[in-house]
């Protein structure tokens, strides 16, 4: 009840005339024909009562509003239609008829509420991301920042402590404080609105806040619910260094941070500012709409003087004009558009504008870069082999672990997906020890997995390129090329001869340069020959190699069935674009259902096979759907650029017109689904409203509708119309 009364009193201040027209009732129904002042006949309107007055009254407002909409409409490019509504209103007060004059007015102030309410529930995920946007933010005092140079000369203010670098030394905060959880940390802050953050400052974000700006995380690890920025349903444990991102919630407990952006420049602003273009903009089918609105006025004008030329009464004339409605037209588009516009957000799909939600549902040729779009980002573990013959105790997870460990460190592509990797070997170690299973003798019971939480990790060294070294619970791992995991510590690469049957002892190894290439050719055959989409990297411990770890770039889970979705919807093309080798293109696309593939291109050829494309005659629509950043011109090339993050780089292409913030290539056929739906249901309104007035004006035409009753009925052909519009607000598809 209490939501019902606040919805009508904000509808009654958006729509000042809803509840004047409301009132006006009132002396219509007990006083219309009192006349105080005795007779005193007007041309046309005759001698009107005290509340016919008023009704006379309101209605010449309402028909001066309405007029200066229309100018306002006609300055900003769109066609005034509401001329039906100011025509129908002057006629039935010319024929007297001031209960109809009373219902029109109603139903035009009503109409108008009922417009506003459709656009706030059509813009609700729109609106619901606007009102999220961080306002303020608590940027922290500490004492000795902002100091550099201060100098008295009487060495009161610490002078005599400058360390020669601009600062003063501090006494140092509490360890708890730099990670969020002390009141230390919360009680030297000032806030401030966040348009006065700059690069540099130290915020700190409370439970349950909002992150104000971009910047990178200071305090040891925080919660973060992303779901403002990409959908993403779980929240993420992110842990110090890592980006943190405005528009994120903060979880249980405070976190620590260093602005890195300011609002302006920060991703919400920028997820903000496609949104607000997307609202502000109108689609070629809404215009369309506008358009056919004139003929539809003619339509409505000549049939009510149809009507009052053949019946020689009056009245017949604003019986047809109070169900001649245009709002089919002028709101249930709109409104649709706006809706399907918020599902989409409401899925992590923004639009730059509104004519682009149209496109999509006639898409019929989809391209897909490979690398980060059909395939996950970086490459992936897909195997572990062991050298044959190398004697050695440890299996596959204890490779991965140490591996893993080892590359969290590395900079280099394979490192995220072996790290990874280690990770999830790390646990299952910690399983089967939990377990009870004691794989390794007990001398190794110190490798993680066997009693042991973490992994000590000492004398990291990287050398680019090559590879990266360092000791693991005091053994010695390296991973990398073979040339580099099988040398030894001098550098040379060492020989081996394997005697069947027999582990390889120090024996059985000499160094030296002779035979290095013949030797690595020897391990790789013994290792087996590499797939064409596959590479590898080699890992030795305590000076023996051991095992090959084998990565690929791993296609996305639901690649295939996304595509098959796009099949399903009726687009007729599905191709890849990739710089890959032809070999590694082709593996993909045939584990993700693409038969055209073009492999080994420039970023020039890219944009030359969508080109091509686009120009085609009978082509229908061309879409390019790649990561934003690197396929800039091919995205800007094709007729829609659709850019897939994961919400860390909304902005992910100026180029892209479509960015999908959740990284889910499921949301390519969502997007198509969403835009036919809602064009079909923005249809659908439009003909069935349009249809039921033009047989409400056939039949006042033939006074089976008095001008009363006309009145109510156009509006119930409004709200029928529009309320199916708002259907497409449902997920249906």
């Amino acid at each position: 009840m209490r939501k019902f009364i606040y919805l009508c009193s904000h509808l009654c201040v958006q729509v000042p005339l809803l509840p004047i027209a409301v009132l006006t009732v009132i002396p219509l129904a007990v006083c219309p024909s009192w006349r105080p002042w005795g007779a005193a006949d007007i041309p046309i309107l005759g001698n009107p009562g005290v509340g016919q007055w008023i009704v006379i009254i309101v209605v010449a407002y309402t028909i001066i509003d309405t007029v200066r909409g229309m100018i306002d409409d006609l300055r900003h490019g769109r066609v005034g239609v509401d001329l039906l509504a100011v025509v129908a209103i002057a006629a039935t007060v010319a024929v007297q008829e001031y209960w109809a004059s009373w219902a029109v007015v109603l139903m035009i102030s009503s109409g108008e509420a009922i417009e506003e309410y459709a656009q706030s529930k059509a813009e609700s995920s729109l609106t619901a991301l606007m009102t999220a946007a961080p306002q303020t933010a608590h940027v922290v005092r500490r004492p000795g920042v902002g100091v550099a140079g201060v100098n008295t000369g009487d060495g009161s203010d610490g002078s005599s402590d400058d360390r020669g670098d601009g600062f003063r030394k501090v006494a140092a905060l509490p360890s708890s404080a730099a990670s969020g959880s002390s009141d230390a940390a919360t009680s030297h802050y000032d806030t401030v609105a966040v348009e006065s953050v700059t690069p540099g400052d130290v915020l700190i974000v409370l439970p349950g806040e909002t992150v104000p700006v971009d910047g990178e995380l200071l305090s040891g690890s925080a919660t973060l619910d992303l779901s403002n920025i990409n959908g993403e349903p779980v929240p993420r444990g992110v842990f110090a260094g890592a980006r943190v991102m405005s528009g994120a919630v903060n979880g249980s407990t405070t976190l620590t941070m260093r602005a890195a952006e300011a609002a302006s420049d920060s991703q919400y602003q920028r997820i903000l500012a496609l949104v607000a273009a997307a609202q502000d903009s109108r689609p070629a089918v809404v215009k369309t709409a506008d358009v056919l609105a004139v003929p539809f006025t003619v339509l409505a004008l000549a049939i009510a003087a149809v009507a009052w030329l053949v019946s020689g009464v009056p009245t017949r004339f604003a019986q047809v004009l109070v169900l001649a409605t245009p709002c089919p037209l002028l709101i249930a588009a709109p409104v649709a558009y706006v809706a399907g516009t918020g599902r989409l957000a409401k899925s992590g799909i923004l639009i730059k504008t509104q004519d682009v939600l149209e496109n999509l549902g006639r898409v019929t040729h989809v391209f897909f870069d490979k690398t980060g779009t059909l395939t996950v980002k970086q490459p992936q573990v897909t195997r572990v082999e062991m050298l044959p013959g190398a004697g050695t105790h440890l299996n596959e997870d204890h490779v991965l672990m140490m591996a893993g460990v080892v590359e969290t460190y590395s900079v280099h592509i394979l490192a995220k997906g072996i790290a990874k990797a280690g990770t999830e070997a790390l646990s299952r170690l910690h399983r089967r020890f939990e377990e009870g299973q004691r794989l390794c003798p007990q001398p190794d019971a110190d490798w993680p997995g066997h009693g042991r939480d973490y992994p000590v990790v000492k004398h990291i060294d990287e050398d680019a390129g090559k590879g990266i070294s360092g000791e693991v619970n005091g053994h010695k791992v390296r991973v990398g090329r073979l040339s580099f995991a099988a040398s030894s510590e001098d550098g040379f690469l060492p020989v081996e001869r394997i005697v069947p049957g027999r582990a390889t002892t120090d024996g059985d190894r000499r160094p030296g340069k002779q035979g290095e290439g013949r030797l690595a050719d020897e391990i790789r055959t013994r290792f087996g020959m590499l797939a064409p989409d596959e590479m590898a990297s080699y890992v030795s411990v305590d000076g023996h190699l051991i095992a090959r770890i084998v990565l690929r770039d791993v296609p996305r889970a639901n690649a295939k069935s996304a595509l098959a979705s796009l099949r399903g919807l009726g687009v007729a093309k599905l191709s890849m674009l990739t710089g890959d080798k032809r070999s590694s293109a082709a593996i993909i696309a045939s584990e993700v259902g693409i038969d055209d593939v073009h492999a080994e291109l420039f970023p020039e050829d890219k944009v030359t096979a969508v080109t091509t494309a686009t120009v085609t005659p009978s082509r229908g629509v061309t879409m390019m759907v790649g990561d934003g950043v690197n396929d800039a011109p091919v995205l800007a090339a094709a007729d829609i650029g659709m850019a897939m993050t994961d919400g860390t780089s909304t902005a992910a292409s100026e180029s892209a017109q479509v960015v999908i913030l959740n990284d889910d290539i499921a949301a390519v056929p969502r997007a198509i689904a969403i835009a036919r739906r809602t064009k079909r249901v923005m249809l659908q309104a439009v003909l069935a409203g349009l249809a039921l007035a033009l047989i409400g004006m056939v039949a006042a035409a033939f006074n089976l509708i008095p001008v009363v009753v006309g009145a109510f009925l156009q509006e119930a052909i409004d709200v029928v119309s529009i309320l199916w519009a708002l259907t497409a607000l449902l997920d249906r598809d």
